[in-house]
């Protein structure tokens, strides 16, 4: 992806897959599986061999709308 939107393209969030969760487009891979299995440690080629479907671009635009995801939510700090 050239484009810093691009990602953007490969994100689909409709009420009749998967629940209306965020999947790669085409699919029902959850962007929530694709982020939580690199963070479990998972590589990206890993991934690409458990979903076939997928390719390398999926799993950066799931990264990247998991980064604006955060980067969009209010923390409020708990006390001590």
């Amino acid at each position: 992806m050239t484009d810093d939107s691009a990602w953007r393209e490969r994100i689909s969030v409709a009420p009749t897959i998967h629940h209306g969760d965020p999947c790669i487009k085409g699919t029902r891979v959850p962007v929530s599986v694709i982020v939580g299995s690199i963070a479990e440690g998972d590589s990206v080629d890993q991934l690409l061999s458990d979903y076939p479907q997928l390719v390398r671009e999926d799993i950066q635009a799931a990264l990247r709308f998991a980064a604006e995801a955060v980067n969009r939510f209010d923390f409020v700090p708990l006390r001590d």
